[in-house]
């Protein structure tokens, strides 16, 4: 018999401690090996118990929750699953705690606690079970220099930023207006499509991403990259049009997907069921993708655990899209990439630092084409 999944949780509610180890233990596959009100005790319990897998409150007693878990990754780097409150600070946090290296994280439901994380149980495990078999990276011990602020394309197109590197011998990027790049992610993908969306110029081409996260968190998860990235970031808004230069995520709790209005593609956002038990759905996307983009779609299999959006992308590839998946050492989880492989969806299989140039490339590739 294998193993069960060793978890320390860690709270400064005992309340917490206690529904979180008594939903672990209820699994034939995990134990709960220890809890810990403080980091200070976590980390005795953590030396004594070696454990797999710890869930971390974010507001916690004597150490904040973020200076813990950056401790914890330089130093002795493990899969951790935050818990954090659904509140606009909350989800800042939680999005700087993806960024330090958690695997992903739990919403804390802010009224009728125990009722609230009884009925997310099913949600709890499953992202602990994922954790477990998650790739954990050391964090670098000295801190990354800030990135500097964005070069912005003016109301004229006009830009403070240096011109797209050149492909070769290839004269500088000319991009179309056309292309659509297409992204979807799950576990360990906020990073990734941090990275993607900091490589690419302001005049690139508009980019549409779902990315698996509750309602509540995608709006900061968006004014983030936007703060970052030389292109716009927002959430995706029902009716608006889709536009070069511009990224759009997908709401929260919502579907996102892409219609057409003569020239234009137009973002729709709705409230539709979930499809594959997301909402929003990579599979949602892609296939509107497949639809009404057709050969302008370039499309990016990105980090994440189980099966969304593969049959969806091999669409996109049957209708003329050109599809990258990352590639499995540079993935938190391979699952969702692995599945759009098998799918027969893909064209190129890369490690993460290599996507934003390859999507560039396909871009500056379509243009010399459009030309000749």
């Amino acid at each position: 018999m294998a193993e069960k999944i060793k978890v320390v949780v860690v709270d400064d509610s005992a309340l917490v401690r206690s529904l979180l180890s008594e939903i672990i233990n209820k699994q034939p596959d995990m134990t709960c090996v220890g809890v810990a009100g403080d980091p200070y005790m976590a980390r005795e319990i953590i030396r004594e118990r070696n454990p797999d897998v710890i869930t971390l409150d974010v507001e916690m007693p004597k150490m904040d929750g973020l200076e813990f878990l950056a401790r914890l990754m330089r130093l002795r780097p493990m899969p951790v699953v935050m818990v954090s409150t659904l509140t606009e600070h909350g989800a800042e946090t939680t999005l700087r705690a993806l960024e330090l290296g958690a695997v992903d994280f739990v919403a804390k439901p802010r009224i009728g606690l125990a009722t609230g994380l009884q009925q997310l149980a099913d949600d709890i495990v499953e992202k602990i079970r994922i954790a477990a078999r998650a790739h954990v990276r050391r964090l670098p011990a000295a801190p990354s220099t800030p990135n500097p602020a964005p070069a912005r394309a003016s109301a004229h197109g006009a830009t403070a930023a240096p011109p797209p590197a050149s492909v070769g011998s290839a004269s500088p990027l000319r991009l179309s207006t056309e292309k659509v790049i297409c992204i979807g992610a799950s576990t360990g993908g906020t990073e990734a499509i941090k990275e993607i969306l900091m490589e690419l110029p302001p005049d690139a081409p508009a980019v549409v991403i779902t990315q698996h996260m509750p309602a509540g968190f995608t709006a900061s998860f968006a004014a983030r990259l936007d703060s970052l990235c030389r292109i716009r970031v927002a959430e995706a808004r029902d009716g608006e049009r889709i536009l070069p230069g511009h990224a759009y995520i997908a709401p929260g709790g919502k579907q996102f997907y892409l219609s057409r209005s003569g020239a234009n593609y137009i973002a729709v956002v709705d409230d539709s069921p979930p499809v594959n038990r997301h909402k929003p759905s990579v599979e949602v996307l892609f296939r509107s993708c497949a639809q009404v983009l057709g050969p302008n779609a370039i499309g990016v299999m990105l980090t994440g655990m189980g099966g969304d959006g593969a049959q969806a992308m091999k669409a996109m590839r049957d209708a003329g899209a050109y599809n990258i998946a990352q590639d499995e050492a540079s993935c938190v989880v391979f699952g969702m990439p692995k599945m759009a492989i098998q799918a027969g969806a893909v064209h190129e299989v890369l490690p993460l630092k290599q996507i934003a140039r390859a999507i560039m490339e396909r871009v500056a590739l379509a243009g010399v084409r459009h030309r000749v």
